[in-house]
């Protein structure tokens, strides 16, 4: 085998179609097939922009110039023009040096156009699983809609902040912890950034955040998740709700557009159905939902039923992927959350749905250190247990609110995919705690 030349220059295989035929250039990557014919063989050498296809003479294999898939390689060949390679360029006369071991045979065959074996495969080897183009395209486009979530909220003088996962005490209720042993005392893992997010309003007045969040509620569905990743927004200086729904609906145009600008092969590969941001999202009240639905009028929350027939029905009257669902009852709704105040069984709250799927909750929160008083003694909680988190508010705090959108639910929703593992890049749930 062939020594290659020194320090040579890399070219990704996105660059290589423009490159000067008959000049020599180096790809590095992973083999993705090697595919051998009666008298020539083509190793396809993938990396992280593309493939370049790499021909194979018998000289070269008597070398052993043909290691096996999945294989890491130095390989620098001469530009030359095929219509018949991947974007119509190939590497002849490759020198090929291997950089490190031959690979074991992966457990699914990562050149096929779609994996075929089934979910959990998939996901026990998602070292492996998730080098497959269709799969890292999945992750793209999540990687594209935080880019796209931060360069929004950056544009609007937000700040992008960091909060503890290690915490003393509930974020939203007594049960769903993860608890810890925190040097010989509880601890647990945040359910959510919230107490965090709103004390640092009275810092910045404008925040975000992303990052996981952790749940240990015991469902085991397509749609739930135990660890997920939480894009949080929180700002001051509000009249209500409604005004968090008008940001969140420019957060959504603005991780969309995010999408078009950053994940364009992504795109091209999977061929998603970006959704349409209406310059406003249609809102219906809660109990008009419930009618709608024809779901009782005691009715605490929306079932996933009743989610699916509101997503048809603003799909069929308003041409919409989205409903923002707003004035839930405040008995479903955290202690933090500001009534209606025209009518205090409702909330200052809403939900959004995408595409019939609960993906976003917000809402305005109460910003008086008293009115959280009276919340927490409501509903038989004592005050002194949230010290902390009420310090804020007894120091001054604005009229403020936000919302978290659940990343992975977004991609799954855009990919239209069944399970929102298959867009997790290690799901944690109810069974999976590995790899």
């Amino acid at each position: 085998m062939m020594r290659r030349p020194p320090n040579p220059q890399r070219t990704l295989a996105a660059e290589i179609p423009t490159a000067s035929p008959g000049t020599r250039a180096t790809v590095m990557g992973h083999v993705h097939r090697r595919r051998a014919l009666s008298s020539v063989t083509f190793l396809i050498v993938r990396d992280r922009s593309g493939l370049t296809q790499v021909v194979l003479g018998p000289s070269d294999l008597e070398r052993g110039d043909a290691p096996p898939e999945e294989t890491v390689v130095r390989v620098t060949g001469t530009v030359t023009s095929n219509p018949q390679a991947p974007m119509g360029v190939e590497l002849t006369a490759p020198d090929i040096e291997v950089l490190g071991d031959h690979a074991e045979t992966p457990p699914v065959e990562l050149w096929r156009p779609s994996l075929t074996a089934g979910l959990p495969v998939v996901l026990d080897n998602a070292a492996v699983t998730w080098r497959h183009p269709g799969r890292r395209a999945v992750w793209e486009i999540a990687a594209a809609s935080m880019r796209g979530f931060r360069e929004t909220l950056d544009a609007r003088a937000f700040r992008e902040v960091r909060s503890p996962k290690l915490v003393a005490s509930a974020t939203e209720s007594g049960a769903d912890l993860f608890t810890v042993d925190y040097f010989g005392r509880a601890g647990y893992l945040a359910q959510s950034p919230q107490f965090y997010k709103q004390q640092l309003v009275g810092v910045f007045e404008r925040v975000y955040e992303i990052g996981p969040v952790f749940r240990a509620e015991p469902h085991d569905t397509v749609r739930h998740l135990s660890e997920y990743t939480s894009l949080d927004v929180e700002f001051g200086f509000i009249d209500d709700h409604r005004d968090v729904l008008a940001l969140l609906r420019e957060v959504l145009a603005g991780m969309t557009e995010g999408i078009r600008t950053h994940a364009g092969p992504a795109l091209e590969a999977l061929s998603p159905v970006l959704p349409e941001i209406p310059d406003e999202i249609p809102v219906i009240h809660f109990r008009d939902a419930l009618r709608l639905v024809g779901a009782p009028e005691d009715e605490p929350d929306l079932a996933p039923a009743h989610e699916r027939a509101l997503g048809a029905w603003v799909k069929d009257t308003h041409g919409s992927d989205f409903l923002a669902v707003e004035g839930y009852p405040m008995t479903k709704r955290p202690f933090y959350t500001h009534p209606q105040p025209t009518d205090a069984r409702w909330s200052n709250s809403f939900d959004l749905l995408f595409r019939g799927l609960e993906l976003v909750t917000g809402g305005q929160r109460l910003h008086r250190h008293q009115d959280y008083v009276s919340a927490l003694a409501s509903r038989g909680e004592e005050p002194s247990a949230y010290a902390d988190y009420l310090s804020a508010f007894a120091h001054g705090m604005p009229p403020h609110g936000g919302f978290a959108i659940g990343l992975e639910r977004w991609v799954a929703r855009l990919l239209e995919a069944a399970n929102v593992r298959e867009v997790t890049l290690f799901p944690r749930d109810l069974h999976r705690l590995a790899p």
